[in-house]
């Protein structure tokens, strides 16, 4: 067990003026509160806390966070308060501990939604002090080396959430050292035979390879030393996730991973570091398109760098990384090795964390994002994605994730200037916004105050921003727009039934209704009537005197048109329908006994439409609602989906087995080998509603060797 005189003599060491004082103290209070506590393992408690301090002391961070470290769990698993922490150890040891605390007392309808407010408030909390998250990555690295101790179950699930959040997370700070080790841990338990067969070749290729790396390190010291440049250089093997990630993605084996080995040349001055750069070109011939010059153009989380690969000695491919002492402290520890040059350790300040556009971008947009499945899903897209760096017309520079169009462009500008987006000059000339933008791209954004956002435009934005923007305003829309249509509704059977519905607007007596059908507001219900959940009727008989036997409600006659869409039978009903309009779709022509679901349609009710209607994928999700015919058993419908794979052994059965889980039945199917190595496989399938099929397609896409998965219109 790590003690606590080591962890002072680091500090100390980095920090001579630090507050030791307040870090015994803290130790000493965790110590007590923690007492006859034991971790899974069998160790005091204690030890976890302990060795979150150690490793943000090897971050070299200042007393506030390790102390917080130390005390980061004993709000949640103890006794003691918030209140008892700020007293003892004053407000910013306090927030820290208050941001990197459980949200356990907390009740939530999902583990999904409990996982999305969690990271919420981690989000929301680092933006105002980033250490939060600095502790509470630490926290999660000790976890994950700890983590043999718990279920099988239990270290799957905590190691996906590491590689979906905290791993991407700890990239975007720069904490490369942290990401590579926690991307390591989660390969073990993750893909554990994949994990001991690379750990395996990757030590037989070191022992192999250890020659070529003295030599090839030789010859780069005796190009320093030959041309004056002070300076030194270190060979290192990729992480093992890395190289896994690679064979992945490229369909590789271990064998063809030729650039195992990087090589860093460590020197003094940014001059020297292109220096070395050309020195490294006219020794050896560079790769075409691996060259990237991170130090012109720094990474978002202030990481900064030349990476070139080059042919090297024996026709071996190596990837060069050249940069300054600054900079490699800055790539091992991110921002933890920017807190060294602010204010003696005090912690970064709103100009600094200026520096971390996505930050801020998140913490915008996810105060708008109320699904939690929309939520994780933006989050993780904007973590993984690889960046793309382009221009404003003034030469300055944005960082936009891989793929991102000019409509992302716009809203990264302002949320206003996305708004009214109306066109777009990429390079000086006009482009469509669905444009991908590259690397070097000037882009122009030309705005309409007439303008507003489009729903095609979700088909092609790629950050969480642009899409919660457009959402929300497209919801907005269309939210004042029922509420005028259900005005009209309202006023016009109001006139029928002798009730002045706008002087009962006005005073106020639709409140009492709008609570009697479990809505908050009177415009809730307004909106309600607007999309047909409630009829006008419904609303204003509630307003009838006590002895008014309300009329019967009459159904609207059907137009011709839509009378000739309609079953014969007048004895159809629909089951789960209840008072609410029903019409049916010309595109499709339902007809009793077909899989069908609703849709639901502002002033018209329900709209039904044959569960294979090319149209049903366009609709928005939360206005589909799922619906059989009267009196007919509920019996599965079939779809098609179309997936590519990887063409490698054991693939199909690995979908197969999927399907099964699913309850899915495979009626038909076709195969079709393509020669990039890959296969496309169309399979007709048995399902019980829309809802089951995306399930479906969601577990199939879940799976590594599985690239696309898609539903088809049956033809």
């Amino acid at each position: 067990m790590i003690r606590i005189n080591e962890i002072i003599d680091k500090i100390s060491g980095y920090l001579p003026e630090a507050d030791l004082a307040l870090i015994q103290k803290a130790y000493v209070f965790s110590a007590s509160a923690h007492e006859g506590q034991t971790r899974l393992s069998g160790e005091p408690y204690l030890s976890h806390p302990l060795s979150v301090a150690d490793i943000l002391a090897d971050m070299r961070l200042d007393e506030a966070s390790i102390a917080a470290a130390l005390l980061h769990d004993t709000v949640e698993d103890t006794k003691v308060t918030i209140g008892e922490v700020r007293k003892k150890f004053g407000n910013d040891v306090a927030h820290i501990v208050e941001g990197v605390t459980k949200i356990s007392r907390m009740v939530f309808e999902s583990k999904e939604d409990a996982q999305a407010e969690n990271i919420r408030k981690m989000i929301v909390a680092m933006s105002e002090d980033i250490r939060v998250l600095m502790v509470k990555l630490a926290d999660r690295l000790h976890n994950m080396r700890t983590l043999e101790h718990m279920r099988p179950e239990k270290q799957r699930a905590v190691s996906q959430e590491t590689m979906e959040i905290y791993a991407p997370l700890a990239n975007r700070l720069g904490l490369y050292r942290v990401k590579r080790e926690l991307e390591d841990l989660c390969l073990h338990y993750l893909k554990p035979e994949a994990a001991k067969q690379l750990k395996r070749s990757v030590e037989q290729h070191q022992t192999v390879g250890k020659e070529y790396v003295d030599k090839l390190t030789s010859l780069l010291e005796d190009m320093l030393k030959t041309n004056q440049i002070e300076g030194r250089v270190q060979g290192r093997t990729k992480h093992l996730y890395s190289i896994y990630n690679k064979m992945l993605q490229q369909g590789l084996t271990f064998d063809q991973v030729y650039d195992l080995i990087a090589f860093r040349v460590i020197v003094h001055s940014i001059k020297d570091c292109y220096a070395v750069l050309g020195l490294v070109h006219a020794t050896w011939r560079p790769v075409p398109g691996k060259f990237k010059d991170y130090i012109s153009m720094p990474k978002a989380n202030m990481y900064q760098s030349l990476h070139t690969t080059v042919i090297g000695p024996d026709g071996e491919r190596v990837e060069i990384q050249i940069r300054t002492e600054e900079m490699h402290r800055m790539a091992e520890f991110g921002v933890a090795a920017h807190w060294q040059y602010k204010e003696s350790g005090k912690g970064m300040k709103t100009k600094d964390l200026e520096k971390f556009t996505w930050l801020r971008e998140i913490v915008d947009w996810q105060k708008e994002t109320k699904d939690p499945k929309e939520f994780m899903s933006s989050l993780r897209f904007d973590l993984f994605s690889d960046e793309v760096y382009v221009f404003t017309p003034r030469g300055d520079v944005k960082e936009l994730p891989e793929g991102a169009t000019p409509v992302d462009f716009a809203y990264l500008i302002h949320s206003e200037v996305g708004d009214h987006c109306s066109g777009a000059k990429v390079n000086g000339k006009l482009s469509p916004l669905s444009t991908k933008l590259k690397n070097g791209d000037t882009v122009e954004i030309i705005t309409n105050t007439s303008r507003h956002p489009s729903r095609d435009w979700l088909e092609f934005v790629k950050t969480g921003k642009a899409i919660s923007r457009i959402k929300h305003f497209l919801r907005t829309e269309e939210r004042e727009r029922s509420i005028a249509l259900a005005k009209e509704m309202l006023e016009k059977e109001g006139r029928r039934l002798g009730i002045n519905f706008n002087k009962v607007l006005q005073s106020g007596d639709l409140q009492p209704v709008a609570e009697e059908y479990s809505y908050k507001t009177v415009d809730d219900l307004l909106s309600a009537v607007g999309y047909s959940r409630l009829t006008p009727k419904k609303v204003l008989n509630r307003l009838l005197p006590k002895n008014t036997e309300p009329e019967p409600e009459q159904q609207p006659q059907p137009t011709q048109e839509e009378a000739r869409q309609r079953p014969s039978s007048d004895k159809v009903r629909i089951k789960g329908v209840d008072d609410v309009l029903v019409r049916y779709a010309q595109c499709c022509d339902p007809l009793p006994g077909e899989p069908i679901v609703g849709y639901i349609s502002r002033g018209k009710g329900v709209t039904v439409h044959t569960a294979d209607c090319p149209n049903v994928k366009n609709f928005e999700a939360e206005r589909v609602m799922p619906i059989a015919w009267e009196g007919e058993e509920d019996k599965p419908y079939p779809a098609k989906i179309s997936i590519k794979a990887r063409n490698l052994q054991g693939v199909l059965a690995q979908i197969a087995d999927i399907l099964a889980q699913q309850g899915v039945n495979i009626d038909s199917g076709t195969f079709l080998s393509n020669e990039d190595n890959t296969s496309d496989i169309v399979f007709k399938v048995e399902v019980r509603d829309r809802a089951h099929l995306y399930e479906t397609i969601d577990r199939l896409s879940a799976l590594d060797q599985v690239l696309d998965v898609s539903r088809m219109v049956l033809a």
